[in-house]
C-alpha cells in the first residue's frame, strides 16, 4: 500500500554538480546545483534551475554564461560546502582548495579538479516560480585524460561520480548493465535456441 502525498519533487537520485559563474571581480563563484539535466542532443543543450535569491543569480543572468563541473567522491565535501555557504561571505575556491581553470568560450572559470567541465551559454530563461530555469547551449566539454580506459575512450565509471538523493550524497555503486544489454541477452538466447534446433534437425536428417 502506498501513501499519497502533496505535490513535490521526488525524482531522485539527481546529479550534484558544481556550477561556476563569472563575477565582477573576475574570480568567479561556485554554487551547487541539483536541478540540472539534458534538454536536447542535437543541438547539445542543458539546463540549470536556480532560485533568484541565490548570490550567483544576478551574475548568471547578466553574463548568460556558466560551467557545469561534474563531481566525484573527491569533491563531495566541496559539493556540500558550496551548497550551504554563500559567495557573499567566502571565496569558495579558496575554502575548498579548488583550482580555477580558464574556459575556452565563456568567462566563467572551470574547476580543474572536476573530471568533466561543460561550458554553457544561456539561450532562454524560464521564470516558473521558486526556481528560474536557464536553458543553455553546450559550447564545449572538457574531459580529464586520467579517466581514459585501455581503449582510449573516456570512462565516466572510473571517475567515481556522486549523486544526491533527498538530502544525502551517494556514490554510484556497482554497474548493473550497459545500454541495450536487455536486448543483447534476448538475442543471444534466441541464437542459442536456434543453434540447438538446427542441430536437432540435422541429426534427424
Amino acid at each position: 500500500m502506498k501513501q499519497i502525498w502533496k505535490p513535490g519533487n521526488m525524482i531522485y537520485p539527481v546529479p550534484a554538480v558544481l556550477v561556476t559563474v563569472p563575477t565582477p571581480d573576475g574570480k568567479g563563484n561556485i554554487l551547487t546545483i541539483a536541478w540540472t539535466g539534458t534538454i536536447c542532443t542535437n543541438p547539445a543543450m542543458t539546463y540549470i534551475s536556480v532560485r533568484p535569491e541565490r548570490y550567483s543569480y544576478p551574475f548568471l543572468r547578466e553574463s548568460g554564461e556558466f560551467v557545469i563541473n561534474l563531481t566525484n567522491e573527491k569533491l563531495v565535501r566541496a559539493a556540500d560546502y558550496c551548497g550551504v555557504r554563500s559567495g557573499r561571505d567566502v571565496d569558495k575556491f579558496a575554502e575548498c582548495h579548488l583550482t580555477r581553470e580558464t574556459a575556452e568560450h565563456v568567462s566563467a572559470p572551470m574547476i580543474a579538479e572536476s573530471p568533466v567541465n561543460i561550458e554553457c551559454r544561456v539561450r532562454e530563461i524560464h521564470e516558473y516560480g521558486s526556481h528560474h530555469m536557464f536553458a543553455a547551449d553546450v559550447l564545449a566539454v572538457h574531459a580529464d585524460e586520467q579517466y581514459m580506459d585501455e581503449n582510449g575512450r573516456f570512462d565516466l565509471g572510473l571517475a567515481n561520480l556522486i549523486t544526491y538523493s533527498h538530502g544525502e550524497y551517494y556514490s554510484l555503486g556497482k554497474k548493473l548493465g550497459t545500454f541495450g544489454y536487455s536486448i543483447k541477452k534476448k538475442k543471444a538466447k534466441e541464437k542459442a535456441r536456434d543453434n540447438v534446433q538446427a542441430k536437432k534437425k540435422g541429426e534427424k536428417q
